[in-house]
């Protein structure tokens, strides 16, 4: 089954976010980290906006042109990008996978 028929709940795109955080957190030593929908990119993983740029890119190359990153963060100011949790990218990516279906 391809990634755009089963990725439509949070469950499991939370699960292939949490597999491309860890992927990005390796390089620090970091990809044992909880996380859950709670989990801030900024607080708890200590993500920096070139992270963000990363994450962008493996969302890109995993969902395609059907999750638009810039376009979520686009929509934010300062304080809640830094504020931003793992829960609100992954009701987004649903969101978006699902109007694109």
């Amino acid at each position: 089954m391809s990634v755009e028929t089963t990725a439509t709940d949070e469950e499991t795109v939370l699960a292939q976010l949490a597999g491309m955080l860890r992927e990005l957190l390796a390089e620090y030593g970091l990809d044992d980290a909880e996380i859950t929908m709670d989990t801030t990119f900024h607080d708890d993983l200590e993500l920096e906006s070139v992270d963000l740029v990363a994450l962008s890119g493996q969302l890109r190359e995993h969902y395609g042109d059907r999750v638009n990153f810039a376009t979520f963060i686009a929509e934010r100011d300062l304080d809640e990008i830094i504020a931003l949790t793992v829960g609100e990218l992954v009701r987004y990516t649903v969101a978006s996978l699902r109007a694109t279906a």
